[in-house]
């Protein structure tokens, strides 16, 4: 060992390059043989096998998470496709609400107009019965003032015209009639 030592002295005073080497190989043979040997430690061990194998159950399950979101695309789709007729559905059927209260409120406004046409007629006639009833009053009122006026002007006319002697002839003929 001791010639390794000096050789290696010897060999750093002079400034050339000292590559070790162990059973006549020198570094990088030793590098080849040990890549070899780990190379067979591989194959032996069948490291590529577990490798293409993790590859393997990689892309399996990376085959199964995509054909799981194609599975959930599909049922995303179908419940898309689902509110979208629900949602056309709503359209038709709030449009129909629609047409429905414009013909309701139409309807409500016919019979509105009618009974409004059918109560200014009641309210015509019952004006006009007040009227005429007001007028047939007025006129039994004039008549019967007239009359009063007739049977005042005739007292004073009779009281004014008749004495003693044609009262008593007047008398005379009614008893004779009987």
């Amino acid at each position: 060992m001791a010639d390794i030592l000096t050789l290696l002295a010897s060999a750093a005073e002079e400034g050339a390059k000292v590559e070790p080497a162990a059973l006549g190989a020198d570094s990088y043979q030793w590098v080849a043989i040990a890549m070899l040997v780990l190379i067979g430690v591989f194959i032996w061990k069948k490291v590529p096998g577990m490798i293409t194998g993790g590859l393997d159950a990689k892309i399996a399950q990376i085959k199964q998470q995509l054909d799981e979101a194609k599975t959930l695309r599909a049922e995303a789709e179908k419940l898309r496709d689902e509110y979208v007729a629900k949602m056309a559905d709503a359209e038709q059927h709030s449009e129909a609400m629609v047409e429905n209260a414009r013909r309701d409120a139409d309807e409500i406004l016919a019979k509105a107009e009618k009974d409004a046409e059918l109560m200014v007629a009641r309210r015509q006639r019952m004006a006009e019965d007040k009227i005429a009833a007001a007028e047939r009053d007025a006129v039994e009122e004039v008549r019967t003032k007239a009359v009063e006026a007739a049977a005042a002007a005739s007292r004073k006319l009779i009281a004014e015209r008749h004495d003693a002697a044609a009262d008593k002839a007047l008398a005379d003929e009614v008893i004779a009639s009987l």
